[in-house]
């Protein structure tokens, strides 16, 4: 009989531990300090352990643990003051996948940051955006009664996306500083990454091809519209990078090699990322034509390294305004509730060496143009920007 007492008391003992183990786990701050030093738990984990068990103890309405969660590594992300370093929640995480694969819910447009909200870039034919008479140029200042001024690009975004048939009121003004506010019904919207088309200056055929983004499998795209165009006469190639916010470092890579045979592209240098350089590869599919590339002030990160690479190494001549100015690169890490980092990783070099970026994270001024062109910030202007590059480019055959 002693022994059956034995045994249930180890089992109650057991017991016991199992839970004063999980809720040591889960609260580590409530545990005597001493306690907490034996099992390891560092002085940054008591503490910020310490200040999410008092909010949720004290505070005058019920958070989640999930809550406070978010709440923390969005402090802490924030707390880095480095405008493209981003954390994203499970819920933003999973739109952001889905935006990055060329399809998503939205209202068809592409869109750049401004303080006063999202100006458009561009709006995609037959979609909600385009529909509502929202043009480039125009400012969208509020999504749903709600101002997102100052808000981050993700966030911003991530309100106008919702699930396909639901509605969503946006206000937005137009350079005449005209406001509207419209309702759109949302729809799944798929994203044309290469387009092209064929123009003529002083009897030249030039090819013009346009990139919105650098997603993966974007070069083959390239090489597809280029070969076209050659095939239909084109002596000339203008690269359109206007309003493109980069994307994948390797398909800037692959991209660029549509028009270098060797040499350097970039090269990535991070605290914690062994330096590397990235040359072309492969065979060109445009090795002699000669080459204008389109560029705005929306043109950045990938878009740059392609677009300096090229001017660094002789072979393309830059057409527009001054580029963005981004000479860092982020890594996507996920995280294990399924949301993610969005972190500034290292930073990149051109050919020649040069940064384009400024201090640290900061913005820098940029790539400039061999040919400036009026800002591009309404249809017409754009369209007198592209009428320059391909008449540059008919010049240079």
């Amino acid at each position: 009989m002693s022994r059956v007492f034995a045994i249930l008391a180890a089992v109650l003992l057991s017991a016991a531990l199992l839970a004063v183990g999980l809720y040591a786990g889960a609260h580590p701050g409530a545990l005597p300090g001493s306690v907490q030093d034996a099992l390891g738990v560092d002085k940054q984990q008591q503490v910020v352990q310490e200040a999410m068990d008092t909010i949720e103890k004290t505070y005058y309405r019920k958070l989640t643990d999930d809550e406070l969660a978010n709440a923390s590594i969005s402090g802490m992300v924030k707390s880095l003051k480095d405008r493209f370093s981003n954390y994203f929640t499970p819920k933003e995480y999973a739109k952001f996948k889905q935006a990055t694969n060329g399809e998503f819910s939205g209202v068809g447009m592409m869109v750049t940051v401004t303080p006063k909200g999202l100006k458009v870039a561009t709006t995609y034919p037959g979609s909600p955006a385009r529909k509502a008479g929202l043009r480039q140029g125009d400012v969208v200042v509020a999504v749903n009664g709600t101002s997102i001024a100052g808000k981050d690009e993700n966030v911003a975004t991530g309100l106008i996306k919702g699930e396909p048939g639901t509605p969503v009121k946006l206000t937005w003004t137009s350079p005449g500083g005209t406001k509207t506010t419209k309702s759109l019904v949302r729809s799944t919207v798929t994203v044309p990454v290469v387009s092209s088309k064929m123009a003529t200056c002083d009897d030249q055929k030039v090819g013009v091809v346009r990139l919105a983004t650098f997603s993966s499998g974007a070069h083959a795209q390239v090489y597809a519209a280029i070969r076209k165009l050659k095939k239909q006469g084109a002596e000339a190639i203008v690269l359109d990078l206007r309003a493109n916010g980069g994307g994948l470092v390797t398909e800037a890579q692959l991209v660029a090699s549509a028009f270098l045979k060797d040499g350097k592209i970039v090269t990535t240098r991070g605290r914690d990322v062994p330096s590397h350089t990235l040359s072309a590869t492969g065979n060109p599919v445009a090795e002699k034509e000669p080459v204008v590339v389109l560029v705005d002030g929306g043109t950045a990160s990938a878009s740059e390294i392609v677009a300096g690479a090229l001017q660094d190494r002789k072979r393309a001549t830059l057409v527009g305004t001054d580029t963005f100015g981004k000479g860092v690169f982020q890594e996507i890490l996920s995280l294990s509730n399924g949301g993610a980092l969005d972190i500034t990783a290292g930073q990149y070099f051109l050919p020649s060496g040069r940064n384009i970026g400024g201090v640290g994270v900061r913005r820098g001024k940029g790539l400039k143009p061999d040919v400036r062109t009026p800002a591009d910030d309404t249809a017409k202007k754009a369209a007198a920007g592209e009428r320059i590059a391909v008449c540059t480019a008919a010049k240079m055959v």
